[in-house]
């Protein structure tokens, strides 16, 4: 059954990948209405995040934001359609770079490259930076989630790479990072690092739109330990269908910063970025899911699980 969904939804999809993006773009407007009035999709979720992330917004300029992003969702879901085989013309039209020389010079002066970046749209286009900085000494790659269907996940990954970029996953980050460097060359990775960290993996909390937020450390880890230049990708909406990525610097070498200045640099970055573009990020997602209550509630039971186990280790009885 699985087959068969992914053929039929291969074979729709192909379909809709010949069509022009101008009309692409219409049959976004009318998935837009479907979505937003209709359907209401993560409706709550968006309208919760909007509201206490802009607490000095009144509700029609929430509103207005909110019927913006969804615009762009919708736009975002009809450009990945289309982005799978479009040509080296029409994507270095519909994807704009600007300070690509700030990563090269690092690369220069011996040093790998770690770009920040967030989950704005259209960030599929940002793996056609390889068209832009081709060169021998320089490995391009953007760490990603592998999806739980593997016919769909092999697709993406073909779609991700088709004009050099290389995905990597997540759980193969250091690992890959590591073989580059033995290769002689230096990498210039993507890292989206706005996501939800698991439970186990919270180490670090920021302060991000008035709220208490864990966060990612890896990427700053990695970079510090190859000694990397790191960059923020700061994304902005040209026109519908048209995007720019903006390279701005954040240190020449991430060894040299304290301990999490990195990760809270980035998100200072990442708010800014928002804060102008707050349309083009991602809002669907439960960003704030985890509280750090509920992460000191979590330890606690972990700690009096661990004194469980070593009373009945040492063949105590009760705790």
């Amino acid at each position: 059954m699985k087959a068969l969904l992914y053929y039929i939804s291969l074979a729709f999809l192909f379909v809709l990948n010949k069509l022009p993006m101008r009309v692409l773009h219409f049959l976004s407007t009318l998935l837009y209405y479907l979505m937003y009035y209709a359907v209401r999709y993560r409706r709550k979720v968006v309208r919760d995040n909007l509201v206490k992330s802009f607490p000095e917004k009144d509700m029609s300029e929430i509103v207005a934001i909110e019927k913006k992003f969804y615009r762009r969702l919708c736009d975002y879901f009809m450009e990945m359609v289309k982005f799978y085989g479009m040509s080296e013309g029409e994507i270095r039209k519909r994807m704009l770079f600007e300070g690509l020389e700030l990563m090269e010079e690092a690369v220069d002066k011996g040093h790998p490259c770690v770009l920040y970046m967030g989950h704005f749209f259209n960030w599929e286009f940002v793996t056609s930076i390889a068209l832009h900085m081709v060169r021998d000494d320089i490995s391009l790659g953007e760490i990603y989630h592998p999806l739980e269907n593997a016919r769909f996940d092999a697709l993406i990954r073909k779609m991700r790479a088709q004009y050099g970029a290389e995905p990597i996953t997540m759980a193969n980050t250091l690992r890959r990072i590591m073989q580059i460097g033995k290769s002689g060359k230096k990498y210039v990775i993507g890292f989206i690092a706005d996501q939800v960290p698991t439970w186990e993996s919270i180490n670090h909390w920021v302060d991000f739109f008035h709220r208490d937020t864990p966060v990612f450390t890896g990427t700053e880890k990695i970079a510090q330990r190859t000694h990397a230049s790191i960059f923020y990708a700061r994304m902005e909406y040209v026109k519908r269908g048209v995007y720019k990525l903006v390279v701005e610097k954040i240190a020449e070498d991430a060894a040299e910063l304290p301990e999490f200045e990195a990760t809270n640099i980035y998100y200072r970055h990442l708010t800014e970025n928002i804060r102008r573009y707050p349309e083009l990020w991602l809002w669907t997602h439960k960003r704030w899911k985890r509280t750090r209550q509920g992460y000191a509630e979590r330890e606690k039971r972990r700690a009096e699980d661990r004194k469980r186990l070593i009373a009945n280790a040492n063949g105590e009885k009760g705790v």
